[in-house]
């Protein structure tokens, strides 16, 4: 089975790819390059949920046109399995430190819905649409124990939370929230349309909150990013093919 990776930039996707030894092979798409690795395409596909869903869509879309390719005789390699949001993301500390690691049981679109008198409204209260995707349990679990990964939700934001009082709203709105990043709802949006399987994983570089430059670890989360691919990609690579791993 293959793997997609839809990172925001290139400094993440170029983490993800180092856990593999580099790209054996770079293929262009719309407004991006692939770099394939093995059974992992790891693709840059910019910030925000709809650069993400944008590019995982092509990425998705011209995976299936290769495989129809394969049926007129045209060589094709096998379809992707599971399309995995990663990278480097702000967290609710201290249930989760800088440098540590999240894997999303839930991917929240924190803010798509409205503002009305009475608080935040999700989408799905105004009766469309909906507001999170929930991965499979059970790849959650092998993966948090491949890793030693936190598992929780992990929201996705338009807008990065730049004070204390945003942070608290957001936990309030949406309480054990772990994390925070602008892609993963995109990602799995996207995945959902092409019924493969969705995960999100995010290495933590800072504390959502008040935006402090210098407390960032972004070198810190980078390098987790790298050791938690270079763990989990046996369990990523092969989930399908384990009866445990499909509930």
């Amino acid at each position: 089975m293959r793997v997609l990776v839809v990172t925001a930039v290139p400094v993440e996707r170029d983490a993800v790819t180092r856990a593999f030894g580099g790209p054996e092979e770079r293929v262009a798409l719309p407004g991006a390059e692939l770099h394939r690795c093995g059974a992992f395409d790891v693709l840059a596909g910019g910030a925000g949920p709809a650069a993400a869903a944008a590019a995982t869509a092509f990425a998705l879309a011209s995976e299936a046109s290769a495989s129809r390719a394969s049926a007129s005789g045209a060589p094709a390699s096998a379809p992707y399995g599971l399309v995995v949001s990663a990278g480097i993301g702000g967290a609710f500390t201290p249930v989760t430190p800088l440098g540590s690691l999240i894997v999303a049981d839930g991917i929240v679109a924190a803010d798509l819905g409205a503002e009305t008198a009475d608080g935040f409204l999700p989408v799905t209260a105004l009766g469309f649409g909906r507001d999170r995707f929930t991965p499979l349990p059970a790849l959650v679990r092998a993966v948090t124990a491949a890793t030693g990964a936190a598992a929780g939700p992990v929201l996705t934001v338009s807008t990065v939370t730049g004070s204390a009082e945003r942070a608290g709203a957001l936990l309030a709105t949406h309480p054990g929230a772990l994390a925070e990043a602008m892609e993963g709802f995109g990602v799995a949006e996207a995945a959902a349309r092409a019924d493969v399987p969705v995960l999100e994983v995010r290495a933590v570089s800072n504390a959502v909150g008040p935006r402090d430059r210098d407390a960032w670890r972004i070198g810190d989360a980078l390098a987790a990013l790298t050791d938690a691919f270079g763990k989990a990609a046996p369990v990523l690579e092969g989930w399908n093919s384990h009866e445990d791993l499909e509930g």
